[in-house]
C-alpha cells in the first residue's frame, strides 16, 4: 500500500517537474526575446529543476523498464543465469547507490553546515540538492523491488527496453506499409 501511494506521488512529482520546466523556460524565452528582459533566477531554476527530473526519472525508469541496456550476453543465458546475472548486477548498482547515498549524505551536511545558498535563489543550496538522497533512496527501492521479483522467479532480467528489437520491428512495419502503399491498399 505505501509502495502503491509512493508510486503515484513519485508520478506526480515527475509530471510537475517536467510542466515546471516547460513552463519556466518557456516564459524566461518570452520575456528575453519578445520584452527583451531576463528573469535572473530562470536559469538556476531550471538547472535544478531539470536535475530533480532526472533524479525521478531514473527511479522511474528502471520501475517501467525503459532504460537502454547492454544484455545481449545476458540473454544467451538459461533463465537460471539470467537471473543469478540480474542478482550480482543488481547488488553492484546497490553498493554504487549505497556509495552515493553516504557521498550525499556528506554533501549535503557540509553545504549546510556552512550555508551555501544558491547563487541567484536566496534558499539553501542544501535544499536545493535534497533530490540527491531523495532520487537515490527511490533508486534503491526500485532495485530492491526488482531483486524481490527476482527471487520470487516473476522476472529473470532487468527489463531493460530493447532498442535493437524495437528498431527491426518498426522497419518491418515501414516495409509492409510501402509495400500495402504499392499495391493500393489501405
Amino acid at each position: 500500500m505505501i509502495v502503491r501511494w509512493l508510486n503515484k506521488l513519485e508520478e506526480a512529482i515527475f509530471s510537475a517537474l517536467l510542466v515546471a520546466m516547460v513552463l519556466l523556460v518557456g516564459v524566461e524565452v518570452f520575456y528575453r526575446f519578445v520584452l527583451a528582459e531576463g528573469i535572473s533566477w530562470a536559469q538556476e531554476a531550471s538547472l535544478y529543476l531539470s536535475g530533480w527530473f532526472v533524479l525521478f526519472g531514473v527511479s522511474w525508469g528502471i520501475k517501467h523498464g525503459t532504460h537502454i541496456g547492454v544484455d545481449v550476453l545476458v540473454k544467451k543465458l538459461p533463465r537460471g543465469g539470467r537471473r543469478i546475472a540480474t542478482l550480482v548486477g543488481l547488488a553492484v548498482c546497490l553498493t554504487y547507490c549505497g556509495l552515493l547515498l553516504v557521498g550525499s549524505y556528506q554533501y549535503l551536511s557540509l553545504t549546510r553546515m556552512i550555508g551555501i545558498e544558491l547563487q541567484d535563489i536566496p534558499i539553501p543550496k542544501w535544499q536545493a540538492t535534497l533530490i540527491l538522497p531523495i532520487g537515490l533512496g527511490l533508486l534503491v527501492l526500485r532495485f530492491l523491488e526488482l531483486g524481490w521479483r527476482v527471487i520470487k522467479d516473476e522476472a529473470d532480467g532487468f527489463g531493460f527496453s530493447d532498442e535493437g528489437e524495437e528498431s527491426l520491428r518498426l522497419a518491418e512495419q515501414d516495409a509492409a506499409d510501402e509495400t500495402s502503399d504499392k499495391e493500393g491498399r489501405p
